[in-house]
């Protein structure tokens, strides 16, 4: 007999239990292998559209509204547990409060964590979605919300759906073009931050923010 522990339950089972049938019945769970069939597996299961979750046989409007309405607890719960007040001090940190979020997007997705005086975050703003593989940005987009709730510091983030967080050419003009406009507006770009699949890599570390 299985322990009822949660964390020793599969991914189907969790599922069963959320579509209010219980991990126990042999149907439930074979609805939830169709789910993460039809997903490609739990990773992809955010980037599934209410539209594409009532496709499968069993998954009315209802029950594709609770699975998308507990995903987006999951990746708020994990925002939680990393936006407590505690100031940013390391590219780790910022991985660890936007890693769960990002790492899901099927589409470049660039935002913006404004910083106080003692880099505690005040917001995290979503700036642009891009195509599968570039954003589009730009320093009026990028600092009007800074100088409006009167941030001290920046730190750039986007992902790449790809899983690679290894920057492109244009990553890397991009940065360097909103770097030389912070300057200009009194406001530090402290680093930007490229999300992958479990992965991420800071520009700053890599010698790459000038």
């Amino acid at each position: 007999m299985k322990e009822l522990g949660a964390e020793k339950l599969s991914n189907a089972e969790l599922l069963a239990i959320l579509l209010r049938t219980g991990c126990r019945d042999e149907t439930a769970v074979h609805l939830a292998e169709r789910v993460l069939h039809r997903a490609g597996g739990m990773r992809h299961l955010p980037g599934c559209t209410l539209e594409e979750l009532q496709l499968i046989k069993g998954i009315g409007l209802a029950k594709a509204v609770q699975l998308k309405a507990a995903i987006e607890i999951g990746r708020r719960l994990a925002a939680a547990m990393n936006a407590d007040g505690t100031p940013l001090s390391s590219p780790g940190d910022v991985a660890a409060l936007l890693m769960e979020t990002m790492r899901y997007y099927n589409k470049e997705y660039f935002k913006v964590i404004l910083l106080n005086t003692k880099n505690q975050v005040i917001s995290i703003e979503e700036i642009s979605v891009g195509s599968l593989n570039s954003s589009i940005v730009h320093p009026r987009e990028i600092f009007n919300l800074p100088v409006k709730k009167s941030a001290a510091a920046v730190i750039l983030v986007h992902n790449h759906p790809s899983g690679d967080p290894t920057p492109s050419r244009e990553d890397l003009e991009v940065t360097g073009r909103l770097v030389e406009a912070g300057k200009i507006m009194g406001i530090e770009v402290l680093d930007h931050v490229i999300i992958g699949e479990h992965r991420y890599l800071s520009l700053k570390e890599e010698g790459l923010l000038f």
